[in-house]
């Protein structure tokens, strides 16, 4: 399977939308602060500072991940992060995880960090497996549904 990873286009901003709404109705509910930067990834991510990624294969974005920049310098929150759900088990989630920490290395980040659930034990596996540690989770956090903060230091 011959994949490519390329930036955000704005083409794929519908594919951004959709791969994150069909995780998120799968695995949990929609949250107002989901439904507001899923509509605007330009506005909320790129304006801001931040990054946003494709998988495709065959031109059709399969997965996606963003960079979204938060308030302390240098420190960017990895997040709404999907695969199409065909084609998980083809390890696309890691690719576009490694493809993040090279680029977050490249840019000089100072660190990553990232909002998850206990519940989501593949994806708690598969960020320590990539470095990152678990941190104290903010009483504000903007995602209810989250339990876990984990932060990767560049």
């Amino acid at each position: 399977m011959q994949i490519e990873i390329i930036p955000f286009n704005p083409s794929y901003s519908k594919d951004f939308y959709a791969l994150n709404m069909e995780w998120l109705k799968l695995h949990f509910s929609v949250e107002p602060f989901d439904e507001e930067v899923l509509n605007n990834p330009k506005k909320y991510i790129i304006n801001k500072g931040g990054f946003i990624f494709f998988v495709l294969l065959n031109k059709q974005a399969v997965g996606t991940v963003a960079l979204m920049p938060i308030v302390d310098e240098g420190t960017f929150e990895l997040t709404k992060m999907a695969v199409s759900p065909e084609y998980r088990g083809y390890k696309i989630g890691q690719k576009l995880m490694q493809h993040c920490l090279d680029f977050a290395k490249e840019q000089q980040f100072k660190r990553l960090v990232l909002y998850s659930s206990r519940k989501l034990e593949n994806a708690i596996y598969i960020y320590k497996k990539y470095g990152f540690v678990e941190t104290p989770l903010e009483a504000n956090c903007a995602y209810t549904r989250s339990d876990i903060k984990m932060e990767y230091p560049l």
